[in-house]
């Protein structure tokens, strides 16, 4: 088997979790991305630092980031 092969077809490998919070505070700002995903590390004294501490050990709000950031890049692409 050839390595093309082993690529994974994931939209999301090899894209850090910083890397997407960055990009939806870019996208959004802090207050429109607290509104659409409603989680307080957007909403109160947010950070990229406690977004990613958060959504590191809380799989549910990491996969709505994930899947918003999706959404975007899919509608700006």
């Amino acid at each position: 088997m050839n390595t093309t092969e082993n690529k994974s077809n994931d939209p999301l490998h090899g894209v850090k979790l910083a890397d997407i919070v960055e990009y939806l505070v870019e996208e959004y700002g802090w207050n429109e991305l607290g509104t659409i995903i409603d989680i307080r590390c957007f909403n109160f004294d947010p950070s990229v630092k406690s977004s990613l501490k958060f959504l590191r050990k809380t799989p549910w709000a990491r996969d709505k980031v994930e899947k918003l950031y999706l959404k975007t890049i899919k509608k700006r692409g």
